[in-house]
């Protein structure tokens, strides 16, 4: 009878051990974001369903559970390197080598950054753009890992405001990084906020381009190296201004914010303390786009399905709005540009507003595979779709 008992406190005792054990795998998959995995794979899949991508692409999904994931670049062998800022990380995604369309997986290149963003490749370097600071890792591409420490670039960026960072190669050996405002609107104090500055290793950082408010995205023409990039305007001035812009950036370039929006229209908070002399004359956007859709990426893609015949495309993940009675952006425009530079522009990914207008996701970033498929990273799904041309 004894013995009968002490086997009944043993089983109870496991029972108990077993229920706490799913109890805590439960609490911690309901606290990330995305839920548990079988139901953010449900709700990946019924988000597809919902997505409208261009007429010459089908749409799947490249990879999942992601949470906040922002840019994106491609190693030579055809990995993809994806930011998330929100975790402190950067991951390294395996590609498709067998050809299911998806990722083949995982690992963790970096972890404990402070709101790691930018990512750029330079040979075997492997540069971060963090929210106060630009290091970089060397980078084993056959090993999938980085091999060093951080090595810091330069630091300084302040924190606070807007805070993500992204960072670029050019053509001319350059890094560039874009710099957010402090504020909504107003007079900075710290030299490199609302600009884009630029470096070379072991060289002092310099000002590119001033008087840009949020400038999150930017690529280089692949035919003429002319820097476009979109801003993030101002808010609180009605649902229908100030409008979105894209810039072409060039050096010692003065782009408005905050004495300017949109096509050099004065603002009237602080347009009044404007000195021509201080600043120089504004420069105007070549393209705009509705109040409020937040674009936060402009990336051009060369592949013969994509360009359908212009001389050069684009894509702006437009990530949509928070502080407008009725939502717009949330989805993926196509940017085409003729000989003349004249820019059209159409939608490519479309759908992540549901009719009542709650969002089933947010575009941020995209990047062009070998085979002309492009990703479309989505921080609030924490997914990256593939957008496969069409055969």
């Amino acid at each position: 009878m004894r013995g009968l008992l002490k086997m009944l406190s043993q089983m109870k005792f496991f029972i108990s051990a077993q229920a706490l054990m799913i109890a805590a795998v439960f609490l911690y998959f309901s606290s990330v974001p995305g839920g548990l995995p079988s139901a953010r794979a449900a709700e990946n899949n019924e988000v597809l369903s919902l997505l409208k991508p261009a007429e010459e692409f089908e749409l799947s999904t490249f990879a999942e559970d992601l949470p906040v994931v922002r840019l994106m670049v491609m190693t030579g062998t055809g990995n993809v390197i994806v930011s998330q800022p929100g975790l402190g990380e950067v991951t390294l995604l395996f590609s498709d080598g067998n050809a299911d369309g998806v990722s083949d997986g995982r690992v963790t290149l970096v972890k404990g950054l402070r709101k790691p963003h930018g990512l750029a490749l330079d040979g075997n370097y492997l540069y971060v753009a963090a929210e106060t600071k630009v290091v970089r890792y060397k980078f084993d591409e056959k090993a999938r890992r980085v091999t060093s420490d951080a090595e810091l670039m330069f630091e300084g960026m302040p924190t606070g405001g807007h805070s993500t960072r992204t960072i670029a190669k050019g053509p001319d050996g350059y890094f560039y990084v874009s710099v957010g405002s402090s504020c909504n609107v107003c007079v900075e104090r710290h030299k490199w906020r609302a600009t884009i500055v630029r470096f070379k290793p072991n060289e002092e950082v310099e000002i590119y381009a001033t008087g840009l408010r949020n400038t999150v995205g930017y690529d280089w023409h692949p035919l003429n190296g002319e820097l476009y990039s979109v801003d993030n305007g101002r808010d609180w001035l009605g649902d229908d201004l100030p409008p979105e812009e894209v810039n072409k950036i060039t050096k010692g370039g003065f782009y408005g914010w905050p004495y300017f929006y949109g096509d050099s229209v004065r603002d009237n908070d602080f347009g009044g303390n404007y000195s021509e002399k201080q600043h120089g004359k504004p420069i105007g956007p070549v393209h705009v786009f509705g109040a409020h859709i937040a674009p936060l990426s402009l990336k051009f893609h060369q592949s013969a399905a994509f360009l359908n015949g212009d001389t050069a495309a684009a894509l702006v993940a437009q990530h949509g709005s928070w502080n407008r009675s009725k939502p717009a952006g949330y989805k993926v425009v196509r940017l085409g540009f003729d000989e003349t530079g004249k820019i059209t522009q159409t939608e490519f990914l479309s759908g992540f507003l549901r009719p009542n207008g709650r969002p089933v996701g947010r575009p941020v970033d995209s990047l062009s595979l070998e085979d002309g498929s492009i990703l479309i990273s989505d921080d609030q799904g924490g997914v990256i779709w593939r957008m496969k041309p069409k055969s």
